[in-house]
């Protein structure tokens, strides 16, 4: 029996067209979850071990308060991460991934180590798109000034 959720499965025949694009999608609601860049930050950094609220925030530079609130809450509604309140004054909050949330640094960390295997190729990919994305735009602007003269010497009985 499928749930409510199901948008398609991950069996061995795999199509990346199979899961459903609407919003309420689980499977895509839980990857645009994991995947932001926030998320996966927290997910990394809590692997070694629990870490407190301030002490996320200043390792993770760019990261607003508000931010790195919802993003814990988003992790602990998911299971991923777990928030220990101790009672102190003022009260220390620490944040530690779960069990499940340790299946997915696993998968993480492949994908980090894929990155900087190839983060070269990739360099160069994009230093020669970019390169190619500045020759068409010039070839057009050539082009575009080219027909700018001609229509001037046109509309002034030239031509």
């Amino acid at each position: 029996m499928r749930s409510l959720g199901y948008c398609g499965d991950t069996d061995a025949d795999y199509d990346v067209l199979q899961w459903d694009t609407r919003e309420d999608c689980e499977v895509r609601q839980i990857l645009d979850r994991i995947a932001d860049k926030w998320s996966l930050l927290v997910i990394a950094l809590l692997d070694r071990r629990s870490l407190r609220f301030t002490e996320l925030r200043r390792m993770i530079e760019g990261i607003s308060q508000r931010m790195l609130t919802r993003t814990l809450r988003h992790l602990e509604r998911d299971g991923l991460v777990t928030r220990t309140v101790h009672p102190t004054v003022p009260p220390r909050v620490d944040y530690e991934l779960t069990p499940l949330g340790a299946t997915l640094h696993t998968t993480i960390r492949s994908l980090v180590t894929w990155t900087e295997t190839h983060q070269n190729e990739i360099a160069a990919a994009r230093a020669a798109y970019d390169k190619r994305a500045a020759e068409e735009q010039a070839q057009t602007e050539h082009e575009a000034a080219q027909r700018d003269a001609i229509a001037h010497e046109v509309l002034a009985g030239r031509r």
